[in-house]
């Protein structure tokens, strides 16, 4: 009798960068009642540097964890590596380096930071991202190729397409034509930012703050249904897709007009759920 393959997990976390001031600047929620928040609007987990408080109050919940942090080098890399080990954490997004990093120099640094999280237990990504070593599409693929060429393998990423588009100022019309030429890179990841962007921004809002989608935002959740696809014809490693839709207030990400990020990540939960049946059906 053919045993029928389990469907693939997509776990959502919510990040607390999206809850900074709220509900208010003077009345921001407590640790405890934000990742209650999270559980509450269906959540599978909690995405930020887990420290012993959201370790404990992510347990008592039954929220999982997924963590991440900006590292200068694989030396300042390791012991915040163990620290999230320590706490629970399997999978830990990486901003690597410096934006004028030389690309062989952040593939190297690519390879001991990998090395050593596996040595640990743990799965380190990379992510492409502003002010970082793969700020660009071009630092990114070298950095990829570069770390193939030393290891033998693909280098396992944390995508945020949003600083891609930004570099370029791509329109909707090409999102999915030009962020998507990596597929086996895209399929060998376990790990998705998904930041709503448009051509001049890394960051739109999901409604318009009385319900009703933006337009920004369903040009985004297109891409979002091709890129869930792209990942479902791969291997699918480990049979589960670490999702973060991640919109924050902080290091200009929030223009002042917008609405706060908070019940818009709440709303892009439900429509990537949405997105993600889609592309199943394909």
């Amino acid at each position: 009798m053919k045993t029928k393959t389990p469907a693939p997990r997509l776990v959502l976390c919510a990040t607390t960068w999206s809850m900074i001031g709220y509900p208010t600047p003077q009345r921001e929620w407590s640790v405890a009642k934000k990742l209650r928040a999270i559980k509450a609007a269906g959540f599978d987990g909690v995405c930020a540097y887990i420290t012993p408080e959201i370790a404990r109050t992510a347990a008592a919940l039954g929220l999982e964890v997924m963590s991440g942090f900006d590292a200068k080098s694989a030396t300042d890399a390791l012991p915040r590596l163990r620290a999230q080990r320590d706490a629970g954490v399997r999978f830990i997004n990486i901003q690597l380096l410096n934006h004028d990093t030389p690309p062989a120099q952040a593939a190297r640094a690519a390879v001991q930071v990998i090395r050593a999280a596996r040595k640990l237990g743990v799965a380190a990504h990379i992510e492409t991202h502003r002010d970082t070593s793969t700020e660009t599409p071009e630092k990114f693929d070298e950095i990829a190729r570069l770390y193939r060429k030393a290891t033998g393998e693909l280098l396992p990423v944390t995508w945020d397409h949003s600083h891609f588009a930004v570099s370029k100022h791509m329109m909707p019309a090409d999102y999915s034509r030009r962020l998507l030429v990596w597929p086996e890179l895209i399929q060998a990841s376990q790990m998705f930012h998904l930041r709503p962007f448009n051509s001049q921004h890394c960051q739109v809002p999901v409604t318009n703050g009385r319900g009703a989608l933006t337009p920004e935002f369903r040009d985004y959740l297109a891409f979002t249904e091709d890129i869930f696809a792209c990942w479902l014809a791969g291997p699918r490693p480990g049979g589960e897709l670490w999702v973060c839709p991640e919109m924050g207030m902080s290091h200009g990400y929030h223009v002042s007009t917008d609405p706060h990020p908070w019940p818009d990540v709440m709303r892009e939960r439900t429509e990537l759920l949405g997105a993600w049946a889609r592309a199943l059906r394909r």
